[in-house]
């Protein structure tokens, strides 16, 4: 069964996300993913970097599901794969990218099998809320986090974790 573990707020300094972006009516994310890892996308992006990913803000090496978008007409949902970099990182011919500004991300690691892992966002948002976070609607919905090896390696349970995060005040 999942639940959150913990919360907390990171300070991150301004930031490029690089990646792809793709709609909501998409057939299903892991294909995605899975094509993002034979084509080596994330060594692309890597290479851009000239430090260390991790270098920027703890956990900055990590892959990225990006949501941006609320469901309307003029504002529909986009879900973009990626990482998010230094800022003025050279974006490689192919990608997109979202510049953020310095600021705050409000984290919930959500601990369970990886099959009850995703979509928990309203989960989140009530327990940051609860915790009393505040959030910024001028900023897009929310991105998983995959940190490796929290991600990548189960306990003796079984189990691993996903860092939901949100852009916070």
């Amino acid at each position: 069964m999942r639940e959150i573990i913990k919360t907390y707020s990171q300070s991150v300094p301004a930031l490029r996300f690089i990646g792809k972006k793709y709609g909501d009516s998409a057939h299903g994310y892991g294909e995605m993913w899975g094509e993002w890892f034979k084509n080596d996308w994330f060594d692309i992006i890597t290479k851009q970097i000239d430090k260390n990913a991790n270098d920027s803000y703890e956990d900055g090496d990590a892959y990225i599901g990006l949501l941006r978008g609320n469901s309307t007409e003029e504002n529909p949902i986009e879900y973009w794969i990626g990482m998010l970099t230094p800022e003025n990182t050279d974006v490689p011919e192919g990608f997109g990218y979202v510049d953020f500004a310095k600021g705050e991300h409000g984290v919930c690691w959500v601990y369970g099998k990886e099959n009850e892992l995703y979509g928990n966002y309203n989960q989140c948002v009530e327990r940051l809320i609860n915790e009393g976070f505040e959030f910024d609607p001028q900023l897009p919905l929310c991105f998983e986090r995959y940190v490796c090896p929290r991600f990548t390696t189960p306990d003796e349970k079984g189990n691993i974790i996903l860092d939901v995060c949100f852009f916070i005040k």
